[in-house]
């Protein structure tokens, strides 16, 4: 079965028919879903939805989109939420230098408490880069340095300077449904050359839906499209990738126990 490493199921899109959405991903051969936490203080909302189905768990964090508006979470903050029992891991956090909605200093201090407490917990940090290689990479190096944590970098549309700097950390890339759009090339051509064991795929829904669903409400069931398309670019059957990228997650977060 494949899991989807990236989702918002708490997210008011999905209000009306969650039910639905996560049935229709049962269905569709998705058995675990990681619900992805962008604001500590709503973090009650993402552990209720956690709670409310045995197949999906969750993270705590603060989005770099909101660092610049909202409380800074400390390391200690952050570990005390990840008491939860549904907690699998911390984020997302990270850099967004595109739409620079705050200020990139508080962005990088944010992105280094995640990692603490990541360091510190065992557990991975989900990581959001766009438009920030650079300082990705330098604070990559540099928090390695300080000793070794894992994590994935979700929605990965990077280039190959990032994506061989993450293999050489050991952390993984996350798929979204951009891999399936048309003018994707370069991405395809990235995601061709990294390993198997560093890939995962996801839909960051309620965005970013695969081809053929473009346009609408994504949802984890779509993961299969995605899945289908990255099988192609690295040369596998489907199923091979859906047990590979699913004996990623689980080495990847740990405390997620199999579904099935």
């Amino acid at each position: 079965m494949l899991v989807d490493s990236h989702c918002h199921l708490d997210f008011p899109d999905f209000a009306l028919d969650l039910e639905a959405v996560v049935a229709r991903a049962q269905a569709a051969g998705v058995g675990t879903l990681l619900s992805i936490n962008t604001n500590p203080q709503r973090f009650g909302r993402v552990a209720a939805v956690a709670e409310r189905f045995p197949q999906v768990w969750c993270t705590v964090g603060l989005h770099p989109h909101e660092a610049g508006h909202e409380p800074m979470p400390t390391a200690e903050h952050l570990l005390e939420l990840a008491r939860h029992p549904k907690v699998a891991g911390f984020g997302e956090t990270g850099l967004d230098y595109f739409y620079d909605k705050s200020p990139r200093d508080r962005q990088r201090v944010s992105f280094r408490h995640h990692i603490e407490a990541a360091r510190r917990a065992d557990l991975p940090v989900v990581i959001h880069s766009r438009d920030a290689d650079a300082d990705m990479i330098t604070i990559l190096r540099d928090e390695m340095g300080k000793g070794a944590f894992r994590g994935v970098i979700h929605c990965f549309t990077s280039g190959p300077q990032l994506s061989e700097i993450a293999v050489e950390f050991g952390l993984f890339l996350s798929v979204s449904g951009v891999v399936t759009f048309k003018k994707s090339d370069l991405l395809r051509a990235t995601l061709a050359a990294v390993p198997l064991e560093n890939l995962l795929v996801e839909t960051d829904c309620p965005y970013l839906a695969p081809m053929p669903h473009r346009g609408k409400r994504n949802e984890p069931a779509f993961v299969a499209h995605t899945a289908g398309v990255l099988a192609e670019v690295k040369g596998v059957a489907a199923d091979e990738l859906a047990r590979i990228t699913t004996d990623n997650f689980h080495r990847l977060f740990r405390s997620v126990p199999r579904c099935g």
